[in-house]
């Protein structure tokens, strides 16, 4: 073999514990007939499609031409709409050309927006369990992760600012953290947003909210209320960085359209590396993220009570399983029940797979205060969630 390597910097990133599994879930399913197919409830991911209104506006729009190239930073029809949407929803001004970058996914937002703060050799925090990809991205932007788990005090999560404080350093840069949260579905309050923003102002380090899962919250007295971003209690200057995706709230997955929100320094500066990165983003799927923004609030409270029954139906049959405890999520679309005695989340979720058919993610792909805890996606059928529950109890009870 050649002696011509791969960058360590790609080699260190490890591969994702959820795809893994998810591997062997298509493998099944390639072999298996149409009645006898996984549960596939690993993923971050709604069953529901996208909604035929954005749908026909994307026909629209390529019908209408918007098949070219567009700006590096997105149309400014779409940043125009983004900034009118954050007016409404969380009474916030924003400049769509100083403020406002348009990507391809909120992954490809945190991507870009961690490379314009991270160097080799730099820290970042980040806050755990956490959806994998930002601490995979500042590894390959060659810097240090350090991980600070969220507590578990009684039945919901909370944040260990000691923790964080004994994790800082001269070479920290950044601190992220994800409300609501993917996996345990944990929203951050008033306070909590407040104190890291003065730990960020004071060190001089940027504070990184993924706020991808903001519509999908439950604890509050009318479906479709947007959970509080960072962004109403920050000023101007302020080093913030709010990463954002038409993925979950609009049932867009497939789409990759996001966008990232920021000071005008790092924004310009983020927009110029999209060409580096993606050119920009499509021209068809941000004209109909924009009709996704204009029409589609009666679509996300339909959708929201849908979930809000399922996390119920779920959370009803995992309170009657032996040795399981689940915290009670306020946002997004996961639970994430700890199995007393568990020490090996992989081998239990594989185990789980191969013997009964349902797909969940292990605890351990979420980085520190994961392992000991499951992922269960429950953005699903009812038939379906109500099916994997039942496998998943008489598993457990046959350990």
């Amino acid at each position: 073999m050649s002696s011509a390597r791969i960058a360590p910097s790609a080699a260190s990133v490890p591969y994702s514990r959820i795809r893994e599994l998810a591997e062997t879930a298509m493998r099944l399913d390639a072999e298996a007939p149409a009645d006898d197919r996984v549960l596939k409830l690993y993923f971050g991911e709604s069953n529901i499609p996208t909604p035929d209104f954005i749908k026909q506006a994307a026909q629209q729009a390529m019908a209408d031409g918007f098949t070219y190239y567009t700006e590096n930073a997105g149309m400014l029809s779409t940043r125009q709409a983004l900034a009118r949407y954050y007016g409404a929803l969380h009474n916030v001004d924003l400049d769509p050309v100083r403020n406002i970058v348009v990507t391809n996914s909120g992954v490809q937002a945190l991507n870009v927006g961690i490379r314009c703060l991270l160097d080799p050799g730099d820290e970042a925090i980040v806050l755990t369990p956490a959806w994998p990809n930002g601490s995979a991205i500042a590894q390959m932007a060659n810097a240090v992760v350090k991980q600070v788990a969220h507590p578990l005090r009684g039945d919901r999560y909370g944040i260990d600012f000691e923790a964080i404080e004994a994790a800082l350093s001269p070479r920290t840069r950044m601190i992220l953290y994800t409300s609501p949260s993917n996996p345990t579905g944990w929203v951050a309050t008033e306070e909590d947003q407040e104190r890291l923003l003065e730990l960020c102002r004071s060190r001089g380090i940027w504070l990184m909210a993924d706020e991808v899962y903001e519509r999908l919250w439950y604890n509050t007295g009318e479906l479709g209320t947007a959970v509080p971003t960072i962004l109403k209690r920050a000023r101007p200057d302020d080093p913030v960085i709010v990463v954002q995706s038409f993925s979950k709230a609009w049932c867009m997955t497939g789409w990759r359209v996001g966008w990232m929100i920021s000071r005008p320094d790092l924004v310009a500066r983020a927009g110029q590396l999209n060409e580096f990165i993606i050119s920009c983003p499509t021209g068809f799927a941000q004209k109909a993220a924009e009709v996704a923004l204009a029409q589609g609030e009666a679509s996300v409270r339909e959708m929201l009570a849908g979930f809000k029954r399922n996390r119920d139906l779920c959370l009803q049959a995992l309170n009657r399983m032996p040795g399981v405890r689940t915290p009670m999520p306020d946002g997004a679309f996961y639970l994430f029940p700890r199995i007393d005695g568990l020490t090996d989340s992989f081998n239990f979720c594989r185990e789980l797979l191969l013997q009964t058919k349902v797909g969940l993610a292990p605890g351990v792909a979420f980085g520190n205060g994961g392992e000991g805890s499951i992922r269960i996606c429950y953005a699903s059928e009812p038939h379906i969630l109500a099916s994997a529950m039942a496998r998943l109890e008489a598993f457990l009870r046959s350990r």
